[in-house]
């Protein structure tokens, strides 16, 4: 069995032969509108972009720099980006050199709804409109919504995709950022939107959605969210996997905060956190081990990581 027969029978929860480290056989491809600018810039939205060597990601919004400077107003000073007459030149070259039989081609589509409507608005701008003006906030995420989908749909006419890497984070170390209810009313339809097109297309949804999420966890199953990464720990995930086994998939788990990335730990604790991830969430599949969050480890850490998983998760479902 190949790699990309593995992961997509983990996916499918159909009797895998191992454990996939990390996401084996995908391939992610940008497409040609850059969100996020990987040096001081202004992205597509009119949003500008700060540079900083020693930030996650280089990165970061302006700021101040708010493109949204009163929600009531948002259509007078949000430019939509144009998705039409794009150069898909380099994504064409890339997609062109792969083995299809051998790869899950996968774009990434960054910064879903909530994450876009606070960099137009400011974080904190952002969370007060969702509660003091939700019908402009709705009407706002819509329209964000029907450019993700007119970019996916563009994607797949010039690539035709098996996966799609969509980006929203919902949550913060304690819960969500603003009240479930809130989510619900106004994230969710859209959301569900995305991954109706995604489905319609014959696609994977693999949702990227860090902190702990699980208040509304039955809603992205119940919107259909194939994959869930990177399953943070602030979550119950052994909870979660045994009251939606069978329905979706975990990617990530291993404990980045206090386990890879906390002082002093040792390989041996790292080890045994692989083992504790894939006994808790591998059983009948729908488990891709990988860290909670992609940050800088020590070299022996990681490595450790990798050969526990390879070691460890191609003995489980021989036992």
């Amino acid at each position: 069995m190949t790699p990309k027969e593995n992961l997509l029978r983990v996916i499918r929860h159909d009797s895998p032969e191992w454990v996939p480290l990390g996401m084996e056989s995908v391939v992610q491809i940008e497409p040609p509108i850059i969100e996020r600018p990987y040096a001081a810039a202004v992205d597509p939205w009119g949003v500008p972009w700060s540079f900083e060597p020693e930030a996650e990601g280089g990165t970061y919004p302006t700021h101040g720099g708010q493109v949204v400077t009163d929600i009531l107003k948002w259509r007078s000073q949000v430019t939509v980006p144009e998705v039409s007459g794009l150069d898909w030149s380099k994504q064409l070259a890339i997609a062109e050199g792969l083995n299809r039989q051998e790869t899950i081609v996968c774009p990434f589509i960054h910064f879903g709804l909530f994450e876009r409507s606070y960099l137009l608005l400011g974080m904190e701008e952002a969370l007060v409109a969702y509660m003091t003006d939700p019908e402009a906030m709705d009407e706002l995420i819509g329209t964000i919504a029907d450019y993700k989908i007119r970019l996916i749909r563009e994607f797949h006419r010039h690539i035709p995709f098996d996966m799609v890497l969509h980006g929203d984070d919902w949550g913060e170390q304690h819960n969500l950022f603003m009240r479930p209810n809130i989510w619900r009313k106004i994230i969710k339809p859209h959301t569900k939107r995305i991954f109706d097109t995604i489905h319609e297309l014959g696609g994977i949804v693999n949702l990227h959605s860090c902190g702990k999420i699980e208040s509304v966890f039955e809603d992205i199953v119940e919107i259909g969210a194939d994959i869930w990464n990177p399953c943070q720990p602030c979550n119950d995930l052994a909870a979660l996997k045994k009251r939606f086994k069978g329905k979706i998939s975990f990617c990530g788990g291993i404990d980045s905060q206090f386990v890879l990335a906390r002082p002093g730990v040792t390989e041996e604790e790292v080890r045994a956190e692989v083992r504790k991830r894939i006994d808790e969430m591998a059983e009948g599949g729908g488990y891709i081990a990988a860290p909670s969050h992609g940050v800088p480890y020590k070299k022996n850490l990681i490595d450790a990581m990798n050969d526990e998983i390879s070691v460890y998760g191609r003995q489980f479902y021989l036992n």
